[in-house]
């Protein structure tokens, strides 16, 4: 399949450099900010999930009678709704996006912001509710057939989900982690497997992990790999490296503020995604061509953190990087949430998608 790209859905104008405080959804820049996405021609967006923040499905909807070809994807923790409903859900939002709908699991990294809406599950009983709770959605989109449910985490009888995917069958379903019981449900279960920037090497090591528990569970296909990173692009190395030490400061001086989502004093993160990162930022600050992980240790690696910072040619050549090495899903966003998209839109997407098309077009030839 074609290399694709995602962005995340920023439902205002508040920004990790210039954060607003307590703002509302603006639902004239959602608009702009999404058909911006569909018109440089990005073909994800993800409406992510937090225990303060807002809902998804509604975000998604408004998005998706926005746009005519990007794809939502759902941002969705087991914990905060039953699986009979979330199959519906889903299902009536592929409908009303003529099967534009995709769902990403997460299995809950924060046991602090878990119990904020009572769930009070460690870790590993999360993820083995996350994977109870993916084959019953898979069951309920496959057929129309009344089905009975008697799990460890879930039960019922007869449950019925006439609401069918576009597609007759399913929704693509996305799974992320960077611990082994992600690697295993991901690997067995998910359509996608989300991963942050990390170095090449990790990265694929990470990569080959998932394949070969896909293998494991007898599968015939296996994940597309999802890679996210933070670009800092600008036209020359110089001023995107001056660019990008502006773009630490503001977040260093916003965290010391208080205006940051991370507080100064913030213990360290208790998932396995952020604590790799952050013990990748002790190797140095610039890893592989174009990594920088200065941001990470700013924001103490708070979700996807990792930069790529250069020239528009330098990011693109390390993003082709990640291509080579099995990524078929690109997220990038950057700092400046609606100028970084599209000069992500006009610059980077289309010399990526340009070199893909020659190697493509070289490769055929040479047989």
């Amino acid at each position: 399949m074609p290399t694709e790209f995602i962005s995340l859905t920023f439902p205002n104008a508040s920004t990790e450099l210039n954060p607003l405080p307590n703002p509302s959804i603006d639902p004239d820049y959602l608009t702009r900010y999404a058909r911006n996405l569909d018109d440089y021609e990005f073909n994800y967006t993800l409406v992510p999930y937090d225990s303060s923040y807002f809902d998804p499905f509604t975000t998604g909807a408004t998005i998706a009678a926005v746009t005519k070809n990007l794809k939502i994807i759902i941002a969705l923790r087991p914990n905060t709704l039953y699986p009979t409903v979330a199959a519906k859900a889903l299902a009536t939002l592929d409908q009303l996006s003529r099967g534009r709908a995709v769902v990403h699991f997460i299995a809950g990294g924060s046991d602090v912001e878990q119990a904020r809406e009572g769930d009070f599950l460690g870790k590993e009983e999360r993820y083995a509710r996350l994977e109870e709770y993916i084959k019953i959605l898979k069951r309920a989109w496959e057929s129309p057939e009344p089905f009975d449910w008697d799990g460890k985490y879930y039960q019922f009888k007869q449950f019925r989900n006439l609401v069918r995917p576009v597609n007759g069958k399913s929704i693509p379903v996305s799974v992320g982690g960077s611990s082994a019981e992600a690697y295993r449900i991901g690997g067995s279960l998910a359509d996608i497997f989300g991963l942050w920037g990390e170095p090449l090497k990790e990265t694929k090591e990470q990569i080959d992990r998932i394949y070969a528990e896909a293998a494991k569970a007898g599968r015939e296909d296996r994940p597309r790999i999802w890679v996210t990173f933070r670009p800092i692009v600008a036209e020359t190395e110089e001023l995107a490296w001056a660019k990008a030490h502006r773009t630490l400061d503001a977040l260093a001086g916003n965290r010391a503020e208080g205006k940051s989502r991370v507080p100064a004093g913030a213990p360290p993160p208790q998932n396995v995604g952020s604590q790799r990162l952050l013990e990748i930022a002790k190797r140095g600050e610039v890893q592989d061509r174009a990594l920088w992980y200065p941001t990470v240790t700013a924001t103490n690696a708070r979700g996807a953190s990792t930069a790529l910072v250069g020239s528009i040619q330098t990011v693109v050549d390390s993003l082709l990087d990640y291509v080579g090495l099995g990524a078929e899903l690109i997220s990038i966003r950057g700092y400046d949430n609606l100028n970084d998209a599209i000069d992500y839109g006009r610059y980077v997407l289309p010399r990526v998608r340009e070199e893909l098309k020659k190697r493509e077009g070289g490769a055929n030839g040479a047989h």
